[in-house]
């Protein structure tokens, strides 16, 4: 039980506490960055109001195995909208040059992001894509289902 809870939170400890602490302590940096990408300040607003909510709440989902496939779910296309939106590694142009490269930096959180994803998908549809409990069929039939990831514990 404490192995699946300390993995757990390693999966979010990037959203809660930090990132969300972050966006709390520098409101107006965190809708600073996001107008850069949205320009108009109410969206930028929206958006990062919406990242707080799901930093928060679906970390907490994670970590106490309610609606925990979908809080994952919803956390792995976080983390791949986020690459898209702000690791824009093709940007700087620079990717291919000898030396410092800001496109090489970005690229790493790029690929970052998509792996952690990864993790958020392994507890989504489990490790196997098939079976009554596992894959695509699990979420679909109970969206707001559990993993119930520390009832085994409770079972021996």
């Amino acid at each position: 039980m404490l192995v699946t809870l300390a993995v757990r939170c390693l999966l979010v400890v990037l959203f809660f506490p930090f990132s969300a602490l972050d966006k709390i302590l520098n409101f107006k940096g965190a809708v600073g960055q996001a107008q850069l990408l949205f320009g108009v300040n109410a969206l930028a607003t929206m958006s990062i109001l919406i990242g707080l909510f799901i930093e928060i709440v679906m970390s907490l989902g994670v970590i106490t195995g309610v609606a925990d496939r979908l809080a994952a779910l919803i956390l792995a296309l976080y983390c791949m909208a986020t690459a898209v939106l702000f690791k824009q590694f093709w940007a700087p142009g620079d990717f291919w040059h000898r030396g410092t490269s800001k496109g090489r930096d970005l690229f790493w959180d790029f690929l970052k992001n998509f792996s952690l994803a990864g993790g958020f998908l392994l507890i989504t549809f489990g490790t196997t894509m098939h079976g009554a409990t596992h894959g695509i069929d699990a979420i679909l039939a109970h969206p707001f289902g559990s993993t119930h990831p520390y009832l085994a514990a409770h079972s021996s």
